[in-house]
């Protein structure tokens, strides 16, 4: 008897766990995105649940991260680009968190970062000088300036869903 009640706690205990793991993957509120998606450099391999096709593409058709020439202070494979969702606002409108940090290796500062962001707009105002959308798929973070190396610049943006958003040009200082 006692036997069989450990069993079932334990299963409904591994049910629960497997509810609260499915529930932080595809949060209701994102449309089935997942809690968090990773850009990294000009890639688009993300770590959510909306970009799993990416997983089944051809080995020859696979995306190469960008090679360093020797010598190359940084490129902008150092910029990693972190965003997920966060409490909405009293409107009931999503918010997402960006995170953008300076990962370079080598310990240079970089400037002049520009993220493609298609049509980026957001309900919640964003401090222009932390990141602006200056034309289509064009935004500029940290008004140009430096991002030093370990660095890491962040915002909150509303929209109803996420924007990729991915490295196109850096300045190496």
């Amino acid at each position: 008897m006692e036997a069989q009640l450990i069993r079932r706690i334990l299963a409904i205990v591994a049910s629960l766990a497997f509810l609260v793991v499915l529930a932080v993957m595809c949060p209701s509120g994102t449309g089935g995105r997942g809690i968090s998606s990773i850009w990294l450099g000009d890639r688009s391999s993300t770590f959510s649940t909306w970009h799993r096709k990416l997983l089944h593409l051809h080995p020859a058709k696979a995306l190469v991260e960008p090679n360093r020439i020797w010598g190359d202070k940084c490129s902008k494979s150092d910029i990693v680009i972190n965003q997920g969702p966060t409490a909405a606002l009293p409107s009931g409108i999503p918010t997402y968190t960006v995170e953008i940090m300076n990962m370079c290796t080598s310990g240079c500062d970089i400037s002049g970062i520009h993220l493609s962001c298609g049509w980026f707009s957001s309900a919640r105002l964003i401090n222009p000088k932390v990141f602006k959308r200056l034309r289509f798929n064009d935004c500029l973070v940290n008004d140009g300036r430096p991002l030093v190396n370990g660095g890491t610049i962040s915002f909150r943006y509303a929209n109803t869903y996420l924007y990729p958003l991915s490295v196109s040009s850096v300045v190496c200082k």
